[in-house]
Order: structure tokens, then sequence, then C-alpha cells
């Protein structure tokens, strides 16, 4: 069972963000662990193209769902994701619909979208296919994310998740609450509110929808909430975590 169809079920998936570390080995780390996809931001990320498409070629070899949180919706950079054989999209800053449409256009192939047809990359695994019939799977296993990070993404929220193609709604606590003049704020009933909205939205089009915290307190209260793709910490957050943690108890600090 692929991860979209996991979501469809009605099942709670978990993931966490590759940030800084580019190395192969992370995704067997992350998967042998229990996680069930990661998100490489290539929006705050620093990772150029050959970095990417390494985690994206070792995420499909691996049988472990890869995604990528996009620096801006650019035919350019949406397609060589794509290509590169990414299993999905993070959409930052999803205002509205129109965001969200565009990048589906660029990510999925006719009748949803324009993408452009090329059958012998990486995203193929080099292998012949019948043409129509991998473009069906992709379009239907292909999950597209969208960030709602603003006041105005929240106020156009259930337009952005009626979109056709739209998988999961997704809050980014850290812009969300700076938005709103309350940074960090995460109890505070303006941000409780925008994320519960964000949930409705959600549940009322059948969507999956997703907060990335970095305490496991936060991830287990929102899932109780009825959030099913959820992020857990990134890359340098767990390591720093584990090292601080263990120093500390080696020196009975």
């Amino acid at each position: 069972m692929n991860l979209k169809e996991k979501l469809h079920n009605g099942e709670s998936v978990l993931g966490t963000m590759i940030t800084v570390f580019d190395h192969v080995d992370m995704l067997r780390i992350f998967k042998n662990t229990g996680f069930d996809f990661v998100i490489i931001d290539n929006e705050l990320g620093y990772f150029d193209y050959k970095e990417l498409s390494l985690l994206l070629n070792t995420g499909k070899l691996l049988d472990f769902p890869v995604l990528v949180r996009i620096a801006e919706p650019r035919r350019e950079i949406v397609t060589k994701c794509m290509e590169m054989g990414a299993a999905g999209l993070l959409i930052p800053n999803c205002d509205g619909p129109e965001m969200a449409e565009q990048v589906i256009s660029y990510a999925k192939y006719a009748p949803m979208g324009n993408r452009g047809v090329s059958l012998g990359r990486a995203n193929t695994n080099y292998e012949k296919v019948d043409a129509l019939e991998y473009m069906k799977k992709v379009n239907d296993e292909t999950i597209i994310m969208c960030q709602i990070e603003s006041p105005e993404g929240v106020e156009n929220v259930e337009k952005t998740a009626a979109v056709e193609g739209v998988d999961c709604l997704f809050i980014g606590p850290n812009d969300l609450t700076q938005s709103y003049g309350i940074m960090g704020q995460t109890q505070n009933p303006i941000f409780i509110d925008a994320v519960k909205r964000v949930i409705a939205a959600a549940k009322a089009e059948k969507k999956a929808c997703g907060i990335h915290l970095q305490n496991t307190d936060g991830v287990k209260k929102w899932m109780a909430e009825g959030m099913n793709m959820n992020l857990y910490g990134n890359d340098a957050a767990l390591l720093k975590n584990a090292c601080e943690a263990g120093v500390r108890a080696i020196r009975g600090e």
C-alpha cells in the first residue's frame, strides 16, 4: 500500500524533514526507525539538483516516499523534482487555490495538468513503460501538500481544500504564528482557532491535514484532533536533541 492509499484509508502517517544532511543513509535511518516518509526542505535548505536527485532516487530504490518542499511554484522547479522521482510536493506559503492549481498543472499529466511527458528518465527508473498507464498511476500516487502559513492562507483554506489534486493541508507553525504577530505562541487561541479551521476544511473535502512540530506531545495532541499527515522534527534537530540528552545523562546534569 503506497502513502496516498494509506491516507485515503484514514491511516495516520508520520514523517520528518531533511534540512541539512544530504547523505543517502539518512533515508535508511529514517525508514528503519519507523517514519513513513520524509520531506526534503528545498525552500530553506540549500540542496542542489545533484544532491536532490541522489536522495529522490535512493528513496525510490528503498520504496520509501520522499517528497520535496519546493522553493517557489515555478514550472522548472516542479518538473525537475517530478522527473527526479519525487513522491510529491509541499507548497510553502500557499495563500490560496491559485497557487495550488498552478503547481498541480506542472506536476500532473493530462487531463489533471500539463506536465511534460518524458518517460526515459529517473522517474520511470529508465524502464520501458506503457505511457498512458504510467501517467495515470503517477497522477494517482503523487501527493500535493499545501502549507498554510499566513492569515490569508487560513481565510482561503476552504477554497484551497476544494481544489482537485490537493491531498493535504499542512500547517507551518512558525510562519503562521509570526504572520499573526504571536511568534511561537502555539497555545494562543488565535493559532489554535486557525489550525482547527484548517482541520475542518480538510475534513469537509475528505483531504488529509497535518502540522510540523519539534515535540512529541504537540504532534500527539493534533493527531487526536484529526491531523493524519504530520512531521516530527528534522535531521539536524533530532541529532542535536539526542546528543544533548546523551551528554546530560552521562554527566549527570
